[in-house]
């Protein structure tokens, strides 16, 4: 019997080879197209960009609602009656999701939820570390798995430059006017998440290809991240040349595991194609 069952959303981008390999469970987030909505890992990211190149109009996203939580709930608890749910939840300042989990468990006392403080990337690589933690100490108290849900959530680092800017303002992010600044002057911003909200903390001038580089080695020095590991997240679209180059640099400077993390529909939406960002942990 296992102790505890990890859940998380599935804006977490979670590659579905590393949640059968943990059993870690997902809830649905949500994309509207005009007046039809779909479960987020339902279709394929494409559709979101063919949908917006056509009718101009940027799908919405929202957070997982407390029936999706009720239902997910029900599930694990019936198939697993003596566990614990450990919901390891997207980033509570950007969704829904977190209050609506919140809802759904006031009379299920065999959850607990924490705020990863993450999206995409970021919160799939902190599921990833208490999923190997847990997998490592079955028995641990709950006290012990939140120090370290904390530890990680402290230590986790993401920041990635949207791929196209057009997303951004179509869905209200930036003003038309910094769009067109951004745009005249070749200026990508760079986002991170600070206290679980999306920044725009620095600026990079030039075509991706050479900002992509100069993010890499800036983001790895700025935080001192481990060399254990580094999830890169992305979105469709990215080039293959790209992708070559910082696996080049990743080797380079010693990291013993790299994991590309494809940004689903949710993250693509407000991100455009051809996005490209770096996480990890900071070394302890």
């Amino acid at each position: 019997m296992k102790k505890y069952i990890i859940l998380a959303e599935t804006g977490a981008d979670i590659p579905a080879g590393l949640a059968e390999q943990y059993g870690i469970y997902t809830v649905p987030m949500h994309v509207s197209f005009g007046s039809e909505t779909k479960d987020d890992g339902t279709f394929p990211t494409s559709e979101v960009f063919d949908f917006y190149k056509k009718s101009g109009i940027l799908p919405r996203t929202s957070g997982c609602n407390v029936t999706d939580f009720d239902k997910v709930f029900d599930e694990i608890h019936a198939k697993y009656p003596e566990s614990r749910i450990l919901y390891l939840a997207y980033s509570a300042a950007t969704t829904c999701s977190y209050q609506s989990a919140a809802i759904s468990a006031e009379h299920r006392d065999y959850v607990t939820a924490f705020d990863t403080k993450q999206v995409s990337a970021g919160q799939c690589l902190v599921v990833i570390l208490m999923a190997r933690f847990l997998e490592a100490n079955p028995d641990a108290d709950l006290s012990v798995v939140l120090k370290k849900a904390e530890q990680y959530r402290q230590n986790c680092h993401m920041g990635f430059f949207p791929g196209d800017l057009d997303y951004l303002r179509a869905g209200g992010r930036v003003s038309n006017i910094a769009y067109l600044g951004a745009k005249i002057l070749s200026l990508n911003p760079l986002i991170e998440l600070v206290d679980g909200k999306l920044v725009a903390t620095k600026k990079y001038r030039g075509n991706m290809n050479r900002v992509s580089q100069k993010l890499f080695a800036e983001f790895i020095e700025k935080y001192k991240l481990s060399r254990d590991f580094l999830y890169c997240p992305y979105s469709p679209g990215l080039s293959e040349n790209i992708k070559h180059e910082i696996e080049n640099q990743a080797a380079a400077l010693g990291f013993r595991e790299i994991r590309w993390i494809q940004t689903g529909s949710v993250v693509s939406t407000h991100s455009g194609p051809g996005a490209f960002g770096v996480c990890g942990i900071s070394e302890e």
